[in-house]
């Protein structure tokens, strides 16, 4: 017998490639994406080609029958990268110079880099403005159809042709011819047959057999069905039976305990709801392998008593709990889950025998004291856990909390605070209920000597301090931030701030002034933005209502900086709204002696004192004025003191004198004004006044020609007057004088179009002042009005659609609310101003008008909250406050009223339409 394999058995000769004679590498399917598997190398080809090669005779080939390159055929120098310096400078040395070279180099592009940056993305986000204006996106492009979809009826709707469908035509007659349908047996056909009709035979076979018939109206009767529905009417009737009492029973029942109530509610539902047997059974089959596998696994056990409690077999679930017990007797959680599941007596005897097994469980010794109903078993229960426990703190609070005598609380927690000399919480508790101050101040010294790295001690004795009257305050707060700071225990800024607010919570005020006085500025650098940091934590203890924090982080402020506007207008402005009447005259006073070129704070000092009634003292304080800075402010605010109180002459007599000392425009303004509102005695009875009037605003613009204010007056003189070219003349060349003022072109307009009655001048005015001020909603708004008061309602139309392109003013909210509320109907509002807040997104006037759809509507809970959100954007708007105060005066009550009226006054509103 021959020894030699045969041919499929033999080793493959060396380099050896299947398939590679005919071109055969590997393959790709569809399932992945690359060789089916990995094919010979490059080496390995090449030498089977050069082995070949040399069989035939031929020239040796590279691989895949490609000619070997000459090596002398390198890359041309004119491919190779030009950072990599050849030829020339190949051989030369990269210095320090070259080095500093290149750094100068690089440092002029980022210089010219940065030079040309905002030019750059100024005239990329032009670019891509444009691009945006030219190619809108197909939802823009579609808004107005979307809107006039709301329009279309339900016969429209309904004469819409179908689309063809061309593409699932060959995969529905496919799935036609997979259908099947097969003939219905008879059996089925007369069974449906017979399900309605009436049996009136009687089965003699059935009663001879000992059965009964009952169905002697002839119909079919299930026996089986009404069983069930016995049983369950039973069932209901014993579950009522079990939770509720002998007078609930009986309907004389005339209390209810709602804690009871509510349990047997949620008892009732948990047995009212039905579970599959087959899922209970399978998730028991579970568990009951998870213990089979670890009998020393607990919450194993745990699941599967509740799965038996769940499925209302309580005693198989306490059986389960019981070997869960004996099989791990020193876990604390089957011992608690195994005294819930027992009741009276049984939780009581588990409860021994759980603490004997587990001495050292707090959480044991807990329920055993929760099972004993009256004090002195549970007194009992707890010295007994105490003996064995003396350094739980939960144990020791539980004891005191049941004595009912002072002088055995005391007691006690002397013996706590001898036995846990850590426990801060025992010892504040012990120095709170001793008799006398120096007892206190001994246990907080004992525990501060055991705690030296506690910042609650030093905050105890500061409140100890506090509460006794004593002045040491400062100085017990001041050594504990040392103390803690020594120790490497201090806390962080916002901890400590958070510890202030807790105590001015608790009412300790002179505890909370100390803690930041001490620890404001702990942990900040000299170079840090402190001030703002500071604002910040005031305006944040403000919105937490902790106003006594926010009082001393404000004194600690101006105390570093005396002479900062900001802090005083911003400690003002707390204690006007939140603080009395006497602490806002005592922070204006020193704000005015610390800043007395602040022309704000004399005049909010000066209102202040006015509006309580003291107008000396008003005076007075203006007089203090004049002699620090006597600037048109104050003059202004002296006029106006003068002339609320009836002082004309005395009023007259300061603005001559301010248009000498002080001529600004407003001062010539405010003359102008006041000589219309109060013509003088001589000029009453005639028409001197007007002529005296023009005399002085003539004089103003001789001076100030640039000031719009002085136009309008003018021209509203020559209103007065009926004097329509005079006062045309004045707005026109006042608008030539101010192009940039838009009231000048307003009052202009509104002179052609209500006074003269020419709607055509008026329009003229108005794009004239469009051309002078582009993209102004003012303009464009007027402009609206103008084309709807005179009837023209699709004018208005083309004009508000070209108002709110992109380019202009598409993102004004007086624009939108003229839209929504007069040129759209009524249906399309509520819409329209959901898309108007998408793209407006803040504005008080859109969220005032979107109130009123809400109004409207009758949805008075949303247009609320529409007109605080108004009121909260921007409370300087009176037309916000007027909506909202109409609306309370139908909707709201008289507190709510009260409330908006109060903020409103705090507000001072001084814009608007």
């Amino acid at each position: 017998m021959t020894s030699r394999k045969d041919f499929l058995s033999q080793q493959a000769p060396e380099n050896y490639v299947a398939g590679l004679g005919r071109g055969a590498t590997g393959f790709t399917t569809r399932s992945d994406l690359g060789p089916a598997r990995e094919g010979p190398s490059e080496d390995q080809i090449k030498e089977a080609l050069a082995k070949r090669a040399a069989q035939l005779g031929a020239p040796t080939p590279s691989a895949y029958g490609a000619v070997e390159k000459k090596e002398e055929d390198d890359d041309d120098e004119r491919f190779q990268d030009p950072e990599n310096e050849v030829g020339l400078f190949a051989t030369g040395a990269y210095d320090r110079d070259d080095d500093e070279a290149d750094r100068i180099y690089q440092d002029i592009d980022e210089r010219m880099d940065r030079r040309r940056k905002a030019r750059r993305e100024a005239r990329e986000k032009q670019e891509r403005e444009e691009y945006e204006a030219k190619n809108p996106k197909i939802q823009q492009q579609f808004a107005d159809l979307k809107r006039s979809l709301g329009s279309v009826t339900d016969e429209q709707w309904q004469n819409i042709p179908e689309v063809g469908d061309l593409t699932g035509k060959n995969r529905r007659t496919k799935q036609n011819l997979r259908q099947r349908f097969y003939a219905v047996p008879d059996s089925v056909i007369a069974g449906a047959r017979n399900s309605t009709e009436f049996d009136t035979s009687v089965n003699e076979g059935a009663a001879t057999n000992g059965s009964s018939n009952d169905n002697v109206d002839g119909t079919m009767t299930n026996f089986a069905d009404i069983g069930a529905a016995r049983d369950k009417v039973l069932q209901v009737n014993l579950d009522k039976a079990a939770m509720g009492s002998a007078d609930a029973n009986s309907g004389s029942a005339s209390t209810i305990d709602p804690k009871g109530y509510l349990t047997s509610l949620s008892k009732t539902e948990l047995k009212g709801q039905s579970y599959d047997i087959g899922d209970v059974k399978r998730v028991e089959s579970l568990l009951q392998s998870v213990i089979k596998t670890n009998s020393r696994h607990p919450p194993g056990y745990i699941a599967l008593a509740r799965l038996h409690e769940l499925a209302g077999k309580p005693v198989k679930a306490r059986d389960v709990m019981a070997q869960c017990c004996s099989l791990n007797p020193h876990s604390e959680d089957a011992w608690l889950e195994n005294i819930r599941m027992n009741e009276g007596h049984n939780a009581k005897v588990i409860a021994a025998a759980a603490v004997k097994e587990n001495s050292q469980s707090t959480r044991l010794w807990t329920r055993a004291t929760e099972l004993e109903t009256d004090q002195l078993s549970k007194k009992r229960v707890l010295r007994r856990a105490l003996d064995l426990l003396p350094k739980s703190v939960v144990l020791w609070k539980q004891l005191v909390q049941l004595s009912e005598d002072e002088a055995e609380a005391r007691l006690l927690l002397s013996k706590a605070c001898s036995e846990i000399p850590a426990s801060i919480e025992l010892h504040l508790a012990l120095a709170r209920i001793v008799e006398t101050v120096d007892e206190a101040r001994k246990v907080l010294n004992t525990c501060r000597r055991a705690n030296p790295k506690n910042a609650e001690v030093w905050i105890a004795a500061t409140r100890l301090e506090e509460q006794v009257g004593s002045k040491n305050t400062q100085n017990i707060m001041k050594r504990g931030v040392q103390s803690l700071a020594n120790e490497n225990a201090m806390l962080k800024r916002e901890e400590w701030i958070e510890q202030a607010e807790k105590c001015e919570e608790e009412g300790a005020i002179v505890t909370a002034q100390s803690i930041i006085r001490e620890t404001l500025s702990y942990g900040l650098d000299e170079d840090d933005d402190r001030k703002k940091l500071f604002m910040e934590d005031a305006q944040a203890s403000i919105s937490k209502g902790r106003y006594g924090v926010a009082r001393a982080i404000y004194a600690y402020i101006l105390r570093i900086w005396p002479t900062s506007k900001s802090a005083w207008e911003a400690s003002a402005s707390l204690e006007k709204t939140h603080g009395k009447k006497e602490d806002l005259w005592n922070v204006l006073e020193k704000a005015v002696e610390a800043v007395p070129q602040a022309d704000d704070l004399w005049i909010q000092y000066a209102n202040e004192k006015y509006q309580s009634g003291d107008v000396d003292g008003a005076r007075i304080v203006l007089g203090k004025a004049f002699n620090q800075s006597p600037s048109e402010n104050i003059y202004l605010e002296a006029i106006n003191l003068e002339a609320k109180n009836g002082q004309i002459e005395q009023a007259r007599e300061l603005l001559a004198q301010a248009r000498q000392e002080a001529g600004t425009d407003r001062v010539w303004v405010k003359s102008v004004a006041f000589a219309r509102s109060y013509p003088p005695p001589s000029d009453t009875n005639g028409s001197n006044s007007n002529s005296s009037t023009l005399d002085l605003v003539t004089q103003g613009l001789q001076i100030y020609p640039a000031q719009p204010k002085l136009w309008m007056q003018k021209a509203q003189i020559y209103e007065s007057l009926a004097l329509l070219p005079q006062a045309r003349e004045a707005y026109s060349t006042g608008t030539r004088a101010c192009p940039r003022s838009t009231t000048l072109w307003l009052l202009f307009s509104r002179l052609e179009e209500l006074k003269a009655g020419s709607v055509v001048k008026a329009r003229s005015v108005l794009d004239r002042a469009k051309a002078a001020n582009p993209k102004n909603e003012r303009l464009w708004l007027e402009s609206v009005r103008l084309e709807r008061r005179a009837g023209n309602l699709s004018a208005a139309k083309n004009l508000m659609a070209r108002a709110l392109q992109p380019g202009e003013c598409h993102k004004s909210g007086p624009l939108w609310s003229e839209r929504i509320w007069h040129l759209e109907p009524r249906t399309q509002r509520k819409p329209l101003s959901l898309e108007a807040v998408k793209v407006v997104e803040s504005d008080a006037t859109l969220f005032v008008t979107v109130a009123r759809v809400f109004w409207a509507e009758r949805k008075l809970e949303k247009a609320v909250t529409w007109f605080e959100k108004a009121i909260l954007l921007d409370s300087d708007v009176g037309d916000t406050w007027a909506w909202y105060w109409k609306f309370l005066r139908m909707h709201g009550g008289e507190e709510k009223r009260a409330d908006v009226l109060g903020k409103m006054m705090v507000a001072e509103p001084r814009h608007g339409e």
